[in-house]
């Protein structure tokens, strides 16, 4: 048996090498320079290694319409999420479809040539609407697109260099690599595990639950662009290694970072984050309560729900889904609404992230039925640092 094929049958490589690299590089000098947010150099990086497959570069107005519309591509692929590379109309206005542009980072280091194929105006408020439910500017997702640029760009990509020093080398393993990690593992069917949090007690449950179904677990966090107040990344990795080293069977489970930035967009970003997790190898995504939800702005199962929309051969990847977790006081483990005894919350440990946080500020070790000692130490140690 096989790994999952790719979102559209094939990985996608848009990274240039040798002489053609040399010969881009050498191009690139003469090209109009692009510089790029956080976000467009995240979804550059995910473009040119494959786990946006299949998409060659950013979206042109047929792809963009028909995904904020119909969550599909002009073709009639599941995707629910624009890729999309935003500047002013002034800039615009400088661009002639056909020319080549140098896309760099703010601080013009140079990463991919982009051919412009097309230019186009697009309705900030409607995508707004369809991707993340609200044009409420409170929401994170919305407010990133309602301040970019009144104009989209859209056209292949072809990436020369790759962020300089980037974080976490040891956990960058790219598509083709988690791939080629899984089968070397003998696995054939592999639950990926979406976070932007440090693992507490209830995610530690979901993920051995789900493991119990499958060959392997890839715990797969987000390090790109996260809302201010999230527990940045370098500090979740040390939680994510120690939880690896203490608590899973390390012939089961897989780390690799995830470059992808968080839209906070619920019930899309899940299935953004399924298409990818797909490109990855994996054959099943675990999606729980509110999924890259944001405030009161989703449902709490409408990430769920949205899975039913379309079809088993669409998807290809399965979502696993789980209800809300948490410690019974009456068995003395984790359990659901589905297998535990208890009917009141007297019975249940639940502590929200605003709660953990106000006790990790002080000091306080949250309760061990919430999160392993070891865990709350390094996270109280980060809130030291930082106050």
């Amino acid at each position: 048996m096989n790994l999952i094929a790719p979102h559209g049958g094939q990985l996608v490589n848009r990274v240039l090498k040798g002489d053609e690299r040399d010969a881009a590089l050498e191009r690139s000098k003469g090209l109009r320079k692009l510089q790029l947010g956080p976000t467009s150099v995240s979804d550059l990086e995910l473009i040119s290694v494959g786990a946006c497959s299949p998409l060659t570069g950013f979206m042109k107005k047929a792809d963009y319409e028909s995904v904020v519309d119909n969550i599909r591509l002009a073709n009639g692929m599941v995707w629910s999420i624009p890729i999309t590379l935003a500047v002013s109309r002034t800039v615009a206005d400088e661009l002639k479809e056909g020319d080549e542009l140098l896309l760099t980072n703010d601080a013009d280091y140079p990463l991919a040539i982009m051919t412009l194929e097309e230019k186009y105006t697009y309705d900030k408020n409607r995508e707004a609407e369809q991707v993340y439910r609200t044009t409420d500017e409170a929401h994170p997702g919305v407010a990133r697109a309602l301040r970019q640029g009144e104009i989209l760009l859209g056209g292949d990509i072809q990436l020369i260099n790759h962020l300089p020093d980037l974080p976490f080398p040891d956990f960058r393993h790219e598509p083709a690599a988690t791939r080629k990690a899984f089968a070397e593992r003998g696995w054939t069917t592999i639950v990926a595990f979406q976070t932007r949090n440090p693992i507490h007690r209830a995610h530690e449950y979901l993920t051995k639950v789900a493991l119990e179904g499958v060959d392997g677990l890839l715990i797969h966090p987000l390090v790109g662009e996260t809302k201010s107040d999230d527990v940045p990344a370098a500090v979740r990795m040390e939680c994510y290694k120690m939880m690896m080293k203490n608590y899973y069977n390390p012939k089961r489970v897989m780390l690799s970072v995830f470059p992808a930035a968080m839209r906070y967009a619920g019930p899309r970003e899940a299935i953004f984050h399924a298409m990818l997790r797909k490109n990855y190898g994996c054959s099943h995504l675990i999606v729980g309560r509110d999924h890259a939800g944001v405030g009161d702005y989703y449902g709490t199962y409408d990430a769920q729900e949205i899975f039913d929309q379309f079809t088993a051969d669409e998807l290809g990847i399965v979502p696993m889904k789980f209800e809300h977790s948490f410690y019974c006081k009456l068995t003395k483990q984790m359990a659901t609404e589905k297998t535990s005894p208890s009917t009141g919350p007297e019975h249940r440990v639940f502590l929200s992230g605003t709660k953990v946080r106000e006790m990790l500020t002080r000091g306080e070790m949250p309760p061990e039925q919430f999160t392993r000692p070891e865990i709350a130490q390094v996270l109280i140690d980060s809130y030291k640092k930082n106050a």
